[in-house]
């Protein structure tokens, strides 16, 4: 029996009536993957903001268990939505020293929580899966849990970086959701090389799993902006993807400073 908490069942209620009213049609398989108890690191996909309540919607459907995300302080800075996430026991962090950030999540694995991460590090606007950062493994393996691979396909559709979905484009989307086989981040041998390994082996199950879920969406996606460019689609490659992205994180940090050197001088 999962405790009662009433900040993320309002939370809960609130995406569900959103998603009805935008009549998302979501399929969900590999539930079955899902423990009924215990931790698990939940590594998932990330084409669309909105992912996160995706995978939290098909689970709390199927087990009634809660998860705990790993999100950006600037996110928990936000007046009205701060409060929120700390209710709902999310984790903050710190993009430029996660070092507590971690620490939370581990203590929250090893007491039975599962965790959701983005290893990508951001939304990918080529809608594939680019390079994982390590912390999924690192994490599993510190706190002894398994990984659980999660591809979300169709999310984006909803509300995504660099494209404004009209209300029209979002009614009725269909979104597939794939839970994939545990994958277990075996802690023994030389720490460095192991991480990089599993991490590697995650990343392909990741893809692999993309690559199953976009072969069977029920969405013809040649010619349209949320379909990769190998696939037909008019997304930027993941080569253009990483320019554009690139570009966007020197203009934040060239503006953060211009903000600090601002503060020196008043």
């Amino acid at each position: 029996m999962h405790k009662r908490e009433p900040i993320y069942r309002a939370a809960i209620g609130a995406g569900r009536a959103l998603f009805s009213l935008l009549r998302v049609r979501p399929s969900a398989t590999g539930l079955e993957q899902l423990p009924a108890t215990g931790g698990a690191v939940l590594a998932i996909t990330h084409f669309g903001y909105l992912d996160f309540a995706l995978v939290e919607w098909v689970t709390w459907r199927h087990n009634r268990r809660h998860i705990r995300f790993m999100a950006k302080k600037g996110a928990f800075d936000q007046p009205l939505v701060g409060p929120l996430l700390r209710g709902m026991k999310h984790i903050s962090v710190d993009m430029e020293s996660g070092g507590e950030a971690y620490a939370q999540a581990v203590v929250a694995l090893r007491t039975g929580e599962l965790l959701g991460v983005f290893p990508e590090g951001g939304v990918n606007a080529s809608f594939t899966v680019r390079e994982l950062k390590t912390g999924a493994v690192r994490m599993a393996q510190a706190a002894n849990v398994p990984i659980i691979p999660v591809a979300v396909w169709g999310g984006h559709r909803l509300m995504t970086k660099n494209h404004r979905s009209t209300l029209r484009e979002r009614l009725g989307v269909p979104v597939s959701i794939r839970f994939g086989e545990l994958v277990r981040a075996d802690a023994a041998g030389p720490a460095g090389s192991n991480v990089a390994a599993a991490t590697l082996r995650l990343h392909d199950t990741l893809q692999h799993l993309v690559d199953a879920v976009q072969a069977e969406y029920p969405v013809p996606g040649t010619g349209h902006w949320w379909q990769p460019a190998h696939l037909g689609g008019t997304a930027p490659t993941p080569e253009q993807a990483a320019v554009v992205e690139a570009e966007r994180r020197r203009r934040k940090a060239a503006a953060k400073l211009a903000g600090a050197k601002g503060k020196t001088r008043s």
